[in-house]
């Protein structure tokens, strides 16, 4: 007997499901459950540095991102119930929790609220990424959609670093600590 995968077994090596790993479909759902509460969470960010800064030089930057993110949220939501997938059940603590993150960040100046972007924006970049990588090709339509979001994520970034996120007050402490509460939600709304 080998170790070899059998010649019917064309999936790679990392994509073969182990002893209590979820099936495809729970599989995608979480991963819709997820999106949604992310693109949920970035919204309300961007509400919160909006109500701070939304008049102000930076308002138009701000007001961008957030239109895309409210188009991520839209899609996710066509999904969830396409897919009758149910949302996280934290989302009243992201409701709260993003909006509180987007005002306190602005509150701190725009080189604060753009390290926030840059923080959280990294985060769903490697979760996309990773996503993307795990779904098959009977999932291309959902893999398109992430990968295209993930583009635009990436925007959100490099405005975030072309607005001098780099230079925030405590940028590397503040980059780690959102960062890690940023794969705490996502581990918390894959499950939850």
């Amino acid at each position: 007997m080998t170790d070899e995968p059998s010649p019917t077994d064309r999936r790679p090596t990392a994509a073969r499901s182990l002893p209590g790993d979820p099936d495809p479909r729970t599989l995608v759902e979480r991963m819709i459950r997820v999106d949604q509460a992310g693109e949920y969470g970035a919204a309300r960010i961007y509400a919160g540095q909006l109500a701070v800064m939304g008049k102000g030089p930076h308002g138009a930057t701000i007001r961008h991102m957030a239109d895309q993110e409210r188009v991520h949220l839209e899609t996710f939501n066509r999904m969830m119930v396409d897919r009758r997938v149910r949302p996280t059940l934290l989302s009243p603590v992201w409701h709260a929790a993003g909006f509180a993150l987007g005002a306190v960040t602005a509150a701190m100046g725009p080189r604060a609220a753009m390290a926030c972007t840059v923080a959280v924006e990294e985060e769903i970049d490697r979760h996309y990424r990773a996503q993307s990588a795990a779904l098959g090709p009977d999932e291309a339509p959902l893999r398109d959609t992430i990968e295209r979001f993930r583009a635009e994520e990436l925007e959100h970034r490099d405005t975030g670093l072309a607005h001098g996120a780099e230079q925030a007050t405590g940028y590397k402490a503040m980059k780690a600590l959102i960062g890690a509460g940023s794969r705490l939600a996502i581990w918390l709304s894959t499950r939850l």
